[in-house]
């Protein structure tokens, strides 16, 4: 197995993949521009790629809803995209910690990749260069969840042929 980073073009892939995005209303304009740069990007890897998105009205919403799509979707990966923005309170902190505890366990419970980018920033400065700007994490969150795919399709296929099965 390979370790090479991805390729820039897009890529011909055998089966279709699905890769499910999460994303928060809540600091509706940088997470609009984070999830359509990352669509952006699926399609430039993938062009064959089903992105469903689902949203939800905040960050602390995105866990319960990865969670329903695991149980009833089938789905390659998911990504998680919101924006929180530390205040006076430590209610951000809060959150961030909650939303990104939920989302390891799950991944982990449910053998699926899950991309977390539910940032948690100081300020809206360093969320819209996040999410707007040349840091934005959109096309990262895309090429993670597409890696991960991959591999977890090559982690089966060797399963599958060690025990004589298919999931095809």
């Amino acid at each position: 197995m390979s370790s090479t980073p991805l390729s820039p073009k897009p890529r011909s892939i055998g089966t279709k993949r699905t890769i499910s995005i999460v994303a928060s209303l809540y600091n509706e304009e940088l997470v609009n521009s984070l999830l359509n740069s990352t669509i952006e990007e699926l399609r430039r890897i993938m062009p064959s790629i089903t992105v469903p998105v689902y949203r939800v009205p905040g960050a602390f919403e995105i866990p319960v809803c990865a969670k329903h799509l695991i149980e009833n979707n089938p789905n390659d990966a998911i990504i998680t995209l919101g924006v929180i923005i530390k205040g006076e309170t430590d209610h951000a902190d809060l959150v961030g910690n909650s939303v990104t505890t939920s989302l390891q366990n799950l991944a982990l419970a449910n053998n699926i990749p899950i991309i977390h980018e539910v940032l948690l920033t100081e300020n809206r400065e360093q969320a819209t260069e996040r999410c707007q700007g040349v840091k934005n994490r959109g096309p990262e969150a895309a090429k993670a969840a597409v890696t991960m795919a991959e591999l977890f399709s090559s982690l089966n296929a060797i399963k599958d042929r060690k025990t004589g099965t298919s999931n095809g």
